[in-house]
C-alpha cells in the first residue's frame, strides 16, 4: 500500500506538471501581451493627438501666411496696386492694406482673423494696414521654424511677450515729442501716409487738407483724440483731385429743388430742417376710400391744398427761407404742391437729407430739428450768411457758408476724373486723417523707411543674448522677423533687399538710429533729412497687435465645426 500510495502522489505531480503549469504559463503569457498591446494603444493615441495638434498649428500658419504674401507687394511707396473685381462687375484699384483684404473672399478661419487684425489697425490707427499684416506672416514664419526645432507654442508666445515689451521700449527711445502747433511735422507725417498711394502725386494738394480738417476740429492745446464724424467727406464726379477743397461750412452734394420753380441763392438765410412730410396724410394701415362723386373728389383736393398751404405759411411766419427735408421711407417727404408754396413764398427747398447726417448738420448749424409743424418755431432754426447753389463740371451742389458759432466740424470736397479715382481718393483723404488723429492721440513721432524695426532687431539681437534657452531663441527669431519690413521695402522698390538690409544694419550698429531706405534714390540715408515721419502709434499698434494675434493663432490646437 505504500508503493502504491508513492506511485500515485508521482502520477499527480505528473499530471500537475504536464497541464496546470503550461496554462498558467499561456495565460501569463497572453496577460503580458495584452499589457503590452495596450501600452502601445495608449502610446499611438498621444502620437497621434500631438500629430493633430501639429496639423492644425500648421494649416492655421500656412493660411494666415498665404493672406500675408497677398498683400505683401502692396508695402511701401513703390508698392504694386490692385485690381479688385466683384461679381457685381463693380472695380476697385487700391493698394490700401484694409481695403484689399476686406474684398477678399476668406474661407480659412484662422486666415479671416489677419483680416480682423487689419480691420483692427484701421481702426486704432488708421495707417499701417498693410505693414500689420506682412509683420503677422513673418512672425508666423518664425513660430513655424522654432516649433520644427520642438519648442513648444507656449513657450514661445510667452518670448514673444518679452520680445514685445522691449521692442515698445525702443520706440519710446528713438521717438521724439511734438506739438500740436507745428504744422510743417504735420504735414510731414501726412506726405509719408499718402506717397504708398495711387493718388501720391497728389500729396501736396489731399496733405494740407487733411491737417487743416484736423486742426479746424480739435482745440490743439487739450485735445487728446479727433472725432472723424465731425470732418464730412462729400465725393462729386467730374474735374481733378486738384479740384479738391476745404468748405469752413456745410456742402450737400444733391442740388436744390427746383421742379416749382424756387431761389438758388439766399442771402442772411434762416435755416430749418424738418423730420415730418409736407404731403398729404396717409392712413397707418393700407386702407381704401372709394369716391362715387365728382363733389367729394372736388372736397379732398381742396382739403389737401388747405392743408398744405396752411402748413407752408407757418413755416413763412417763422422767417424761415431754406428748408432742408429729411428722406422719408413711408410716403414723399414733400409733393409738387408742396415745392410750388414754398416756391412762391423764395423759400428755396433741399430735399432727401439722409438721416445720417442729421447729426452732423445739427452740429454745424447750431439748429434743433424739428418733428412736427406745430413746434416749428423761430428758436429752433440755425443762420447763415449765404446758402448757394453751385455748378461743378455736370451736376450741382449746395454750399452753406458764413455760419455764426459754428461748431466745431469742416466738409471736404474731393474731385475726381472718374469713379476709380474719386473713391481712391477718399480713402487717401481718410488715411491721412487718421495719421494727423494718431498724432492727436500720441503726439511724438518716428522716423519712417524701415529705421525703427532695424533699430528694434538690433536691440532685441543684443537682449537675446542677455537670455538662455528657449527664450533666446524665441526673441533671436522674432528680431529677425521685423526685418521682414525693410526687406520688402527695398524689394518693391526693385532694389537689392540681402544688400540693403545688409548696409542698413551697419548703419545702426555704428549708431545712425535715423538711418533709413530711400526708396526713390535706392540707397541709404538719414530719412529725417527726406522728411520721411510716421507717428509712433502707427508702429506701437502694429506691433502689438501682431504679436497679439500671432499667439492667439499658437494657443490653437484643434478646430471644432458646430452643427
Amino acid at each position: 500500500s505504500g508503493k502504491t500510495s508513492g506511485v500515485g502522489v508521482q502520477h499527480r505531480i505528473v499530471l500537475y506538471l504536464c497541464i496546470v503549469v503550461p496554462s498558467l504559463l499561456l495565460c501569463s503569457t497572453v496577460h503580458l501581451q495584452n499589457m503590452s498591446e495596450t501600452k502601445a494603444n495608449t502610446k499611438k493615441q498621444e502620437f497621434n493627438e500631438k500629430e493633430k495638434e501639429r496639423d492644425v498649428r500648421i494649416s492655421n500658419i500656412i493660411a494666415a501666411k498665404a493672406v500675408a504674401d497677398a498683400v505683401r507687394t502692396s508695402l511701401g511707396p513703390k508698392g504694386m496696386d490692385k485690381m479688385i473685381t466683384s461679381p457685381s462687375g463693380e472695380v476697385i484699384i487700391s493698394n490700401d492694406g484694409a481695403t484689399i483684404l476686406q474684398h477678399l473672399e476668406v474661407k480659412h478661419p484662422a486666415a479671416r482673423m489677419l483680416v480682423d487684425l487689419s480691420k483692427a489697425q484701421d481702426i486704432e490707427a488708421g495707417d499701417g494696414t498693410t505693414s500689420v499684416v506682412v509683420l503677422a506672416g513673418a512672425l508666423l514664419h518664425a513660430v513655424n521654424q522654432l516649433m520644427s526645432r520642438g519648442i513648444h507654442p507656449t513657450a514661445i508666445s510667452e518670448a514673444f511677450q518679452l520680445a514685445l515689451k522691449k521692442a515698445l521700449e525702443v520706440l519710446h527711445t528713438i521717438s521724439t515729442p511734438l506739438d500740436l502747433s507745428d504744422r510743417e511735422a504735420l504735414l510731414k507725417c501726412a506726405t509719408t501716409s499718402l506717397n504708398s498711394k495711387v493718388v501720391s502725386q497728389y500729396s501736396n494738394i489731399i496733405a494740407p487738407i487733411a491737417v487743416d480738417a484736423v486742426l479746424g476740429v480739435i482745440d490743439p492745446k487739450h485735445a487728446d483724440t479727433v472725432n472723424l464724424k465731425d470732418i464730412k467727406v462729400v465725393k462729386k464726379l467730374g474735374g481733378t483731385i486738384e479740384d479738391s477743397q476745404i468748405v469752413h461750412g456745410l456742402v450737400f452734394d444733391q442740388s436744390a429743388s427746383h421742379s416749382a420753380g424756387g431761389p438758388s441763392r439766399v442771402t442772411n438765410a434762416k435755416i430749418g430742417l424738418i423730420q415730418f412730410c409736407l404731403s398729404a396724410p396717409k392712413t397707418y394701415m393700407e386702407n381704401n376710400v372709394v369716391i362715387n362723386d365728382y363733389t367729394q373728389m372736388d372736397r379732398i383736393l381742396r382739403e389737401e391744398r388747405a392743408l398744405l398751404l396752411n402748413m407752408c405759411k407757418k413755416i413763412q411766419k417763422t422767417g424761415c427761407n431754406v428748408l432742408l427735408i429729411q428722406k422719408s421711407i413711408l410716403r414723399d417727404a414733400v409733393n409738387d404742391m408742396s415745392l410750388h408754396f414754398l416756391a412762391k413764398m423764395k423759400i428755396m427747398v433741399i430735399k432727401d437729407i439722409e438721416r445720417d447726417d442729421i447729426e452732423f448738420i445739427t452740429k454745424t448749424l447750431n439748429l434743433v430739428p424739428i418733428a412736427s409743424i406745430d413746434s416749428f418755431v423761430p428758436e429752433k432754426l440755425g443762420k447763415a450768411d449765404l446758402v448757394e447753389e453751385v455748378s461743378t463740371t455736370d451736376s450741382k451742389l449746395v454750399k452753406i457758408t458764413g455760419i455764426p458759432d459754428m461748431g466745431r466740424t469742416i466738409s471736404v470736397i474731393t474731385r475726381g476724373s472718374n469713379k476709380l479715382v474719386l473713391d481712391e481718393a477718399e480713402r487717401s483723404i481718410h488715411d491721412a486723417l487718421c495719421v494727423i488723429r494718431s498724432i492727436v492721440k500720441d503726439k511724438h513721432l518716428i522716423p519712417g523707411g524701415g529705421a525703427p524695426e532695424i533699430e528694434m532687431a538690433q536691440a532685441l539681437l543684443a537682449y537675446s543674448k542677455t537670455l538662455s534657452g528657449v527664450e533666446q531663441y524665441a526673441v533671436k527669431a522674432y528680431a529677425e522677423a521685423l526685418e521682414v519690413i525693410p526687406y520688402t521695402l527695398a524689394e518693391n522698390a526693385g532694389l537689392h533687399p540681402i544688400h540693403i538690409v545688409t548696409e542698413l544694419r551697419n548703419k545702426h550698429a555704428s549708431g545712425e538710429k535715423t538711418a533709413g531706405i530711400n526708396v526713390r534714390k535706392g540707397t541709404i540715408s538719414n530719412i529725417l533729412e527726406e522728411n520721411v515721419l510716421q507717428p509712433r502709434l502707427v508702429s506701437t499698434s502694429s506691433l502689438s497687435l501682431a504679436t497679439e494675434t500671432v499667439t492667439m493663432l499658437l494657443k490653437i490646437d484643434d478646430i471644432v465645426a458646430t452643427r
